[in-house]
């Protein structure tokens, strides 16, 4: 499901999307509108915009997350630095997509969250996360808080931090679903964090995603 302000927008989704096998499109709507039709619709993954006039993206998804087995939601914004983000990714959603993003891309964007995986688009993560006062502070407790996991988990966290659901890591490294589950709960344990998408940011502040590209451009 698609919400937006503007009818251009969700009609533009909704045609790229749609053109998926594997995607549907159950509905589409404005902010005011939103949380009724998610109740009627049932729609595994909502792609909802932050900012709207007549009811806000935070708005909504704090609704949605009230709801018993609310769906995925994945935040629109069209600013890589909207200070919004950070307050949906800790109220729940499960990552942000930009609306410049490639028509291509977002198919599997899309599958992504539903297979349990987040999205965040690592070049506005960054920016949002150093545009921030006492940014350096922080940055050196994610430091010293991933330093308490193991080589493995590591690994684990770069994957879970680049989007992948758990089949998906354990098919990248090898391990069973059972297993990768259980280092994602180790994970979150030793970070103190509630989620995915906050272990994802967390990796990106300590600098786990830079070193990954450092060591495969190395290699």
């Amino acid at each position: 499901m698609v919400v937006d302000d503007e009818a251009l927008v969700r009609s533009g989704f909704q045609l790229i999307l749609g053109a998926s096998e594997d995607i549907e499109v159950v509905a589409t709507a404005s902010g005011a509108d939103a949380v009724d039709t998610v109740r009627r619709e049932r729609p595994g993954v909502v792609l909802l915009d932050i900012r709207m006039p007549d009811v806000d993206g935070l708005t909504v998804l704090r609704e949605l997350r009230t709801m018993p087995d609310p769906p995925v939601v994945a935040m629109l914004t069209t600013f890589d630095a909207d200070e919004y983000i950070l307050t949906a990714l800790n109220g729940g959603a499960a990552g942000f997509l930009l609306k410049d993003t490639e028509p291509e891309q977002l198919p599997h964007l899309v599958r992504t969250l539903a297979a349990g995986g987040v999205v965040l688009s690592p070049k506005a993560s960054r920016t949002l996360l150093h545009s921030h006062p006492g940014t350096e502070t922080v940055v050196d407790e994610d430091a010293a808080r991933v330093r308490l996991l193991t080589a493995r988990e590591r690994d684990v966290l770069v994957l879970v931090a680049e989007g992948l659901s758990n089949a998906d890591i354990g098919a990248r490294i090898h391990l069973g679903a059972g297993t990768v589950k259980d280092h994602v709960s180790a994970i979150l344990t030793k970070l103190r964090v509630a989620g995915r998408v906050q272990a994802a940011l967390l990796a990106q502040r300590a600098g786990l995603l830079d070193e990954r590209l450092r060591s495969e451009a190395g290699g």
